[in-house]
């Protein structure tokens, strides 16, 4: 009997002893390398903890749209970037997603997927050079994007929605 109670607070001690580890390996990255993509529970937090000056939210919102963000994630290294999620009113389907980077490659809407665009059309957004695309998201219903450069940054703004909602968000963007 004492035997087996032996082995069973050893399999504890090991079990304990494996979960502090990979909570440290998965801290550690943070520490070494704060400016790295992680996800943030506020505009506000992202900001004041990488440094970024200003990122822009949309005053205006359908009411399809759920406030807040339902996701947050931002970096300041090896580039600047900011990404917003958000859902569908009430519920945890993803309809738009916010983007900001220093790099035009940067890939931040890989939640909502186009499967075809239709149609590419250059705007004046407020003074920007835009453009415009519209056409089909991967689950078959109407996706728009809207793209423009704003004081070094890439902006992009992906919805599943037709293209005269994402044009009202992206001008309430611009004051």
């Amino acid at each position: 009997m004492k035997k087996q109670a032996l082995y069973l607070l050893s399999f504890v001690a090991v079990v304990v002893a494996v979960v502090v580890m990979l909570k440290v390996l998965d801290w550690v990255p943070g520490v070494l390398e704060p400016g790295l993509m992680k996800k943030y529970p506020s505009v506000e937090a992202a900001q004041s903890s990488l440094g970024i000056r200003r990122i822009l939210v949309p005053t205006y919102f359908p009411q399809t749209l759920g406030w807040p963000p339902a996701e947050i994630l931002a970096q300041s290294e090896p580039f600047p970037a900011v990404v917003m999620t958000f859902n569908r009113a009430g519920s945890s389907e993803p309809l738009l997603v916010i983007s900001e980077a220093a790099s035009p490659r940067f890939e931040s809407d890989v939640t909502i997927r186009f499967a075809r665009v239709d149609e590419t059309v250059p705007l004046d957004l407020a003074g920007r050079k835009a453009t415009l695309e519209a056409g089909l998201c991967t689950d078959h219903r109407a996706c728009s994007r809207i793209r423009w450069h704003e004081a070094g940054m890439d902006v992009r703004l992906t919805m599943k929605a037709p293209s005269p909602d994402l044009l009202r968000i992206a001008r309430s963007m611009l004051h």
